[in-house]
């Protein structure tokens, strides 16, 4: 039997939630599910299943979803260059909880996303892993962990690539981990794609 690090890693989950939506037609993020649970109040409770911590991140001046993210028990942060793109965004996230020993950054517009996915992540970083990701049917998906020693470069990003320049400088060191789980490949960008979600919440 393996046994449990005697001093349990800090590993924070970062919400990327500073999109503006304008594919979906405004207020994405808040848009209800089947269930009447918005999109990334659904986002929030997968994470909040597996970690205790989870910094959101959203638009400077939205405060309809920061109030919501924030009943959800999300530590959120308004971010003014939020339109420089995710990775603006990202370095901003990883920022407010920079001592950590590991982040989980998922996308908002994720909202299915099973619980186990991401506690297998978070296990994989807990386990020394520096990136981990899952995937499903041979695709990479979301949410991805990144382990401490990346802290410099995720705050050096900028721009609307992600963290896609980690991921490819690292690519020999990504741990993929196979998951049954299609929600780790579906982001609700259009009204149609909310068809496409299975699971608690999904549409019906």
């Amino acid at each position: 039997m393996s046994r449990m690090p005697e001093h349990p890693r800090n590993i924070v989950a970062i919400l990327l939630a500073a999109g503006s939506g304008s594919r979906f037609g405004g207020d994405k993020l808040l848009h209800p599910l089947a269930d009447g649970v918005a999109i990334a109040a659904h986002a929030a409770r997968n994470l909040f299943a597996v970690v205790p911590d989870v910094v959101a991140v959203v638009r400077w001046g939205d405060f309809p979803l920061h109030d919501l993210l924030e009943q959800e028990g999300c530590q959120c942060t308004m971010f003014q260059g939020a339109a420089r793109g995710m990775g603006a965004s990202l370095a901003h996230g990883v920022a407010q909880v920079r001592e950590a020993d590991g982040w989980v950054v998922a996308l908002a517009d994720m909202p299915g996303i099973r619980p186990e996915t991401i506690r297998r992540i978070v296990v994989a970083l807990e386990g020394g892993a520096l990136i981990a990701a899952p995937t499903h049917e041979g695709k990479r998906g979301h949410p991805v962990g990144f382990g401490a020693p990346l802290r410099d470069e995720l705050l050096a990003l900028d721009g609307d690539e992600g963290a896609r320049s980690v991921l490819e400088r690292h690519r020999g060191e990504v741990k993929l981990i196979e998951c049954e789980d299609p929600g780790a490949l579906v982001d609700i960008d259009l009204r149609d794609d909310l068809a496409r979600l299975i699971g608690p919440g999904a549409s019906r």
